[in-house]
Parts: C-alpha cells; sequence; structure tokens
C-alpha cells in the first residue's frame, strides 16, 4: 500500500492526498510530525528516495535557519536534527514499497506508481 508523509497544514501535502483520491488509490497516511520517523526510519526513507539527508531538509523553515544553517554536518547530525525536529523533513513523501519520492510537484507522484 502507498504510504504519505502527510502534514495537513501543508498545501502540497493536501494536494497529494487529493491527486491521489482522485487516482482512486489507496494509502496510509503517516502523519510524521506526530508519529515521528526514528534514525532508522530515515535512513530507510533517504535510501527509497535515493538522495542525501540534506536534501530532505526544509531550509526555509525557522529552527534550521537559526540552529543549523551555515553549520557543517555529517549526514548522521542531519538525520538526528529531522528527529528533534520533523517539522525540518520535506513533505509530502509518497513510498510504493522500495521507491519514494517528494511530491512537488504533485505529478511527481507518478514516478512511484
Amino acid at each position: 500500500m502507498i504510504e504519505i508523509y502527510h502534514n495537513n497544514r501543508c498545501s502540497k501535502s493536501r494536494n497529494a492526498i487529493a491527486y491521489l483520491d482522485a487516482q482512486k488509490i489507496e494509502y496510509k497516511v503517516i502523519k510524521y510530525l506526530e508519529e515521528i520517523p526514528s534514525e532508522k526510519d530515515l535512513k530507510i526513507l533517504l535510501k527509497k528516495l535515493n538522495i542525501k539527508p540534506i536534501e530532505l531538509i526544509r531550509k526555509g523553515e525557522k529552527i534550521w535557519k537559526e540552529n543549523y544553517k551555515g553549520k557543517e554536518m555529517t549526514d548522521a547530525q542531519i538525520i538526528k536534527a529531522m528527529v528533534k525536529h520533523p517539522k525540518l523533513i520535506e513533505r509530502p513523501i509518497i513510498i510504493n514499497k522500495e521507491k519514494a519520492v517528494i511530491a512537488r510537484p504533485t505529478e511527481a507522484i507518478e514516478k512511484v506508481l
């Protein structure tokens, strides 16, 4: 089953849900701000996305700008920052088995269907 890392306050995330609904695709919502992914979960997710941890960071977030921007950080430190502050995780993320995509734009979902 398709999974979506979702934040209902995000219009892009709501658009991804609407897209899946319109396509009549069943999915499981992961409210990652409440069900915070572990370091292990994020490592698995990054492998499915085929990206580096820094590419999953929302660099415009106040938390990033005030605490991390401009600092030399290892991949492990970036992952720890996302666990501590899940708001830093880019969204929405669509996962289909061993593949995942950041659904920006929404049409990117097609890549994992």
